[in-house]
Formats: C-alpha cells, structure tokens, sequence
C-alpha cells in the first residue's frame, strides 16, 4: 500500500477509458495522466485508494516508443486532448482495441462479430467545426480565454488549438482585445457576477462561412459595435450573436439568442446536404468523418428503395436526410423541440418531402405510433447518446421487428449492453465499423449492423 506523496518508479503496461497510463507498484495499481504504455516514469501518489490509485507524472525516465511531441504547447494540462502525445496511429490502435473489449466484455461476442479496421482522419488536427471557449480573467486581472483543464473548471489560457478551426485564433484574440480595451466584465462562477462567460464559434468546412456567439450573464453587450466592426473584416464572417445565459449552471448555452448582426444561423454540407446551423443546434463536430460515419450507416441499412425507415434521436435530421434518398418514407424522432424545427428546415430547404418528424422522447414516440397508428419500418436507425437506448425502446424495436437495424454509438460500453439485448432477442451482428471523430481524445464512434435472424 502507497501513501500519499510517496515518490516511486513505475513501467506502464496498459491505457484506461480516460487516456491514462496504468502501471504496478509491487503489485498496486496506479492510474497516471499523460503517461503511455512502454513509458516509464517516476511518479508521486497523489490519491491513494485500498486497491489502486492515482499518481502525478513526474519525470518520463525512458519514453515509449509510441511517444511523440504534441503539437499544442498546452497539451498536457488542456482538457480537450488526453492523447495528442500519443501517435496518431497508436490512437487508432487503442480505439479499435477499445471497440473489440466492450464487445467481448460487457456483451460476450467473441468470434461471431465482423469488426472492421477502423477508418481513421487523413488529417488529424484542425478538424473541428466547433468550439466552446470559457473566459474569465486571471489573478493579475488579465482576460484568459481557452479551455478547462481537465476534470476542473480552471481555464488554460491560450491563442490557439490545434483541432480547432485555425480562424478561431483571429476570432479569439479580437474578442481580447475588445473586452481589454473597453474594460469588459468576465463572468465569474464562484460569485455569479460579471458579463461574458463563453465564446461558441462555428465554421462551414465546406462553405466557410463563420459564426461567433458571446454567451453573456446579462441581455445586452456595451459597446457591441465596436466588436462587430472588428469581427466582421474576418472573411466568412456571416453571423454574430448574443446568447443569454442568467442562471448559476454548468450548462453554457440559455435559451435566448439574439442576432447582432448577419443571419441567425450559418449553413454547411455534409456530402449534397445542406443544412442550417444555429448557435442552438446539434451538429457533428466533424465534417469529414462524419460524413464518413452517415454513409457507412447508409451502407449498412442497405436501402433498395420502398423501405419505410424510423431514425430515432435524430437531432437536426442529419442522418434522415442522407436515408431519404434511398427509402420510400423516413420518420425522425427527437426530444428537443429546437432540433426537430431545425430537422424540418433542413428538408425543406433540401427539397425532400419523404421524412417526417415527431418531438418526444424515442422510447415514448417509436410504441405509440407503433402500436396506435400501426407505423411499421423495415429499417430502423438508432443513434442514442453515451447512456444507449432506454430498454423499452429496445423492446419495441424487437416487437417490430425490422429486418435490419443500424446501430451508431458514441460510446462502445453502452453500445457492447444494446447489442447483447438485441441478438438475445432475434437479431445477429453482421458487421461493425469504428470511426475516429474525435483524434487526440478517447471517444470513438462505432456503426453496427444487425439482421433479423430468419425474417
């Protein structure tokens, strides 16, 4: 047993969930940020628990020899990327191997499952449509904008990421220098007091078209013309916002938003579909696997043309949009109202009148139009968040019957439970395909095809 602030040297051996090397101290285990497996380290113990614990990286004595520099000088602190000192092929590596364990641990397939080698990012960095920068000020009283460390809400001060788009670094440091020069209020989560409290960007990969949207503990924003004068000589620029977010909450968007300037909304591709995108609006971070992710869902659901498909936790229709073109009839479900509008915006302005969409919670819409107005599917297309599919509605997709199911997941745990409940029940895994969405963290996607058996 190791107490705490005990210095040891330690070999890792393996990697968790989280992107944290695991290695042995006589036979105890330590859990230690930043460090890879073939690394070893000196560590110092810094919360000791009966079986295992974790440890803070001291020293590297003798890298692995999968250990590369990270691009990002804050890398190691930053919460967003657990694994941009790992080579990206390794990455891959981890996360098909990720896949493969859920499988065969929490679900019990072993050699019946078709795992396909993961399809991983030609480029790895600058790959995100999307960010969410917290601001604040620091103890010299100097504006700080970044990201979160990780696992805490202290903000790592920086001008540039390296997955971001690279225009936020334009964008970032105008909005500096802005609430610098006019003496600008940073909000403060401790006392609830101060005014700007995030920066949300968004950029159309394919259209480049750019939004920016200050998320303020108030309704207005003084001096707004003088950032708007700055902001829009960046090329692209076509919509500036306010976001009112007034509660004490960890969650950064409210309801309200209003329109400074430009349109409400910028519009992007994935492959021919248009969609327009909020500051409210779910949409996939990453433009190019996911277009990736959608046709291999589309693949998989093998559509010939007269198929009646249900696409449940749909969001802003994205993957109903790409099946549309290929079946008969598709039905979207979603829980957020805000989403479902943005799903039937998105038809319109695509011309597509074969998809439908109901508000409400999937495993509550998919018994009742079931069983009340006797809506069948022929395929149905499930693409739940981390927690997976609710049991009821796992039971209902089983009632129906469908003769094949698409399952996509964000996470492989919940994904291994789901698919357990539905090939004890009828069904059978004919192949199973990991994307990288999200290089240099944990997270992986996975898309999953599933055939009634003798339908």
């Amino acid at each position: 047993m190791l107490n705490k602030n005990d210095e040891v040297i330690i070999d890792i051996e393996d990697i968790g969930s989280d992107g944290e090397g695991i290695g042995k101290y006589q036979g105890y285990t330590l859990f230690v940020k930043n460090a890879l497996p073939g690394d070893q380290v000196r560590v110092k113990v810094m919360k000791p628990k009966k079986n295992y614990g974790y440890a803070r990286l001291l020293e590297v004595l003798q890298p692995s020899a999968y250990r590369v520099n990270p691009l990002c000088e804050v890398a190691g602190k930053c919460g967003g990327c657990s694994l941009q000192h790992l080579s990206y092929e390794r990455q891959l590596a981890y996360k098909q191997n990720k896949v493969k364990n859920c499988l065969e641990r929490i679900g019990g397939f072993k050699e019946d499952i078709r795992l396909e080698p993961i399809i991983g990012m030609e480029e790895p960095f600058y790959y995100r449509n999307k960010a969410q920068f917290p601001v604040g000020r620091n103890k010299e009283g100097k504006v700080v904008i970044g990201f979160y460390a990780g696992g805490t809400h202290s903000i790592i001060d920086t001008s540039h990421c390296a997955i971001q788009a690279k225009v936020n670094d334009t964008i970032i440091e105008k909005i500096r220098t802005f609430l610098e020069e006019y003496q600008i209020s940073t909000y403060d989560e401790e006392s609830h007091e101060g005014l700007v409290r995030h920066i949300l960007t968004r950029v159309g990969f394919v259209t480049g078209e750019i939004m920016v949207c200050l998320i303020v503990n108030g309704d207005d924003l003084p001096y707004k013309e003088k950032l708007i004068e700055s902001l829009v000589l960046t090329p692209g620029m076509t919509s500036i916002s306010l976001n009112s977010n007034k509660v004490k909450t960890n969650v950064i968007l409210g309801d309200k938003v209003i329109t400074l300037w430009g349109q409400p909304f910028i519009t992007d591709y994935i492959g021919e579909i248009k969609y327009q995108i909020s500051p409210l609006s779910f949409y996939q971070v990453n433009p190019g696997q996911t277009k990736v992710l959608y046709e291999t869902a589309l693949n998989y659901a093998d559509l010939k043309g007269d198929e009646v498909v249900w696409d449940l936790y749909c969001g802003i229709g994205t993957i109903s949009l790409f099946l549309a073109g290929k079946a008969r009839q598709v039905y979207g479900v979603e829980i957020i109202p805000e989403a479902i509008e943005d799903a039937r915006q998105n038809a319109k302005i695509n011309h597509i009148k074969n998809a439908e969409f109901f508000v409400g919670a999937a495993e509550e819409v998919l018994p009742l139009k079931y069983k009340e107005d006797n809506i069948y599917a022929e395929v149905i297309v499930v693409d739940p968040p981390r927690k997976g599919c609710e049991e009821s509605l796992l039971n209902t997709i089983v009632q129906m019957a469908p003769k094949r199911v698409v399952y996509v997941s964000c996470d492989p745990a919940t994904l291994a439970r789901d698919l357990r409940y539905l090939c004890d029940r009828g069904y059978q895994v004919e192949k199973v395909q990991a994307v990288d969405q999200f290089a240099h963290s944990t997270h992986v996607e996975t898309v999953c095809c599933l055939q009634r058996v003798n339908c």
